[in-house]
């Protein structure tokens, strides 16, 4: 009975009835809908686009509305990160900051200023280093990290996570002996001599979780607190949280039962666990407010390329008789593959080498057999080394690629000495998927990258960095336009996630999902994109960040300026 009301409101607003929903309507703006621009959107008091137009014809349209002034800011559909890690965002901003050290020396003044405010026993936790940053551009040592903090526990994860520098109290604490020449599967230990140099790679890292501090439900509160208000500060109406576990969807189910989830987070299930079995046992999880999902799994096949975890098809060019990791056995990535269809649960693999691309593709060419033409929708995390002639097979599957832009203009300094100039062919290729049919969903992997979805479109539609370098972009011919990048940040992002009749683009009948940027991209140079400020974050017709002023004497409670 509440869904019919729901949609009888909306169609008498839809028609210009006489409804009691109130009706609001954003003047003075710089619509980009699907078909051209417009001055003015209006919504109802169920978040839904009921016209899209002039100023003074919504005006005219909707004389009882409540009126907001949007100061000429471009209204975008609701910007989605089609790849992101929430929790892990909120907890990086607890911990140390290491993005942007230049040096293993940076690194220990950070630690020494973040262990001042801590308990004396209690471990140092960090994430951001990147070797490929430091002059010696080689693996730091747990000896760097001893001399400084020769008793208290240290624990780095690096930048892309699929690494972790620990000091020796730390690997004191492993659940095996680390020494001689055993490798755990999937992972690898950095030796010299037979002896842990103190960086452990991919599955090698789990031999400190044990150890490790976990968070509790109070400091994840917390965490999710300040990664909500870092996405919406950013722009963001949604984020596809790449890999959530059973605990932590009940979490977020409390959190959006209590009315305090002000984005749309599409969970995916962490690899075969019991939140993939709850979604075999339970069916696709929805829940009723619309701003929380699971119906997909977050698989690996391989780890990164700057930790040279990322599985090639041939050597590292800067690391001879090195290929990379599986992370997953082929067998076992099998079997989860195929659970995962018998339980109707879409699947999302993270492959970054062209060896672990080509071992998806045929896993899931096996696995979907005559069903690969059908609305499956599985996706491939990050596709970032594909060999060229597998990225057709993406668009013959039904694929999705997931792909990140900043992580091109980040590994761009790098890249080519790790893996040649001739796979180069095939890294971060947006235009070749483009050009081969292949849906594109845009995101960043914070905390990986920096969040804000405008550096994003900048390095999609540049390929440079902040600096304007390299002064023809890197790998030029892989660029996407504009509108291009817009829309795998928006409708792309909401195909792969089943919701594009739903949300990504302004329409009639969506959501009001916006992003205000305070310029208009699209009419402005793409250096200036990534500092142009966002003035307002509106999901379901809520303004949840930012504010705007009210051209009426009272605004409704559920357009009410809740900035903090």
């Amino acid at each position: 009975m509440r869904r019919l009301k729901l949609l009888l409101a909306t169609l008498l607003s839809m028609l210009g009835g006489t409804a009691t929903a109130t009706t609001t309507v954003l003047l003075n703006a710089r619509v980009h809908t699907p078909d051209a621009a417009a001055e003015a959107v209006a919504w109802n008091d169920a978040g839904r686009i009921v016209a899209v137009g002039s100023s003074a014809d919504l005006k005219q349209q909707f004389p009882n509305a409540v009126l907001l002034d949007a100061g000429h800011a471009a209204v975008l559909p609701g910007l989605v990160d089609a790849h992101g890690h929430v929790l892990g965002l909120g907890l990086s901003l607890l911990d140390v900051d290491l993005r942007g050290t230049a040096s293993t020396s940076q690194v220990l003044d950070r630690l020494r200023a973040h262990a001042a405010k801590l308990p004396r026993d209690a471990w140092l936790v960090g994430r951001g280093w990147d070797q490929n940053d430091w002059p010696e551009k080689k693996f730091p040592v747990a000896a760097d990290l001893d001399a400084a903090f020769p008793d208290r526990p240290v624990y780095l994860q690096r930048i892309d996570g699929h690494a972790a520098w620990a000091n020796s109290a730390a690997l004191k604490l492993a659940t095996r002996d680390l020494a001689g020449d055993w490798q755990p599967e999937g992972g690898r230990i950095e030796r010299v001599d037979g002896k842990p140099t103190g960086v452990l790679v991919d599955a090698a890292m789990d031999l400190l979780d044990k150890a490790m501090p976990k968070p509790d439900v109070a400091l994840k509160r917390r965490a999710y607190r300040l990664a909500f208000e870092t996405l919406l500060a950013n722009g963001l109406t949604g984020v596809h949280d790449a890999g959530v576990s059973r605990d932590d969807l009940a979490l977020l189910r409390e959190i959006a039962d209590a009315g305090e989830l002000p984005l749309r987070i599409y969970a995916m299930a962490d690899g075969d666990g019991a939140a993939l079995d709850a979604l075999c046992r339970d069916g696709l999880y929805a829940h009723a407010g619309g701003r929380l999902q699971m119906r997909a799994v977050k698989l690996y096949i391989d780890g990164a390329l700057g930790s040279r975890g990322a599985a090639l098809k041939a050597d590292y060019s800067d690391d001879p008789g090195n290929r990379g990791l599986l992370v997953t056995a082929p067998d076992e990535f099998r079997r989860i593959v195929a659970k995962a269809k018998q339980c109707g649960v879409q699947v999302a693999t993270h492959a970054i080498g062209d060896r672990g691309a080509r071992l998806v593709l045929d896993t899931y060419a096996e696995v979907l057999g005559d069903a690969a033409g059908g609305d499956h929708r599985w996706r491939v995390e990050h596709a970032q080394i594909v060999d060229v002639a597998d990225i057709p097979r993406f668009a013959q599957l039904h694929l999705i690629a997931s792909m990140q832009p900043t992580h091109a203009t980040s590994d761009m300094p790098w890249a080519q000495a790790r893996i040649g100039a001739e796979r180069l062919a095939g890294a971060y290729a947006w235009r070749r998927f483009t050009e081969a049919k292949v849906p594109l969903a845009l995101g960043s992997d914070f905390p990986v990258e920096q969040v804000s979805p405008l550096l994003g479109l900048y390095a999609a539609v540049t390929r440079q960095d902040l600096s304007g370098k390299p002064a023809q972009g890197w790998l030029p011919g892989q660029r996407l336009s504009l509108a291009e990048a817009v829309r795998g940040f928006s409708v792309g992002a909401a195909y792969a996630a089943f919701a594009e009749s739903e949300r990504g683009s302004i329409a009639v009948g969506k959501k009001a999902d916006f992003t205000l940027l305070q310029a208009d991209p699209f009419g402005a140079s793409a250096k200036r994109i990534p500092r142009t400020p966002v003035v307002g974050t509106v999901v379901d017709g809520n303004l949840v960040y930012g504010q705007l002023r009210r051209i009426a004497e009272k605004l409704p409670a559920q357009a009410a300026d809740r900035s903090k």
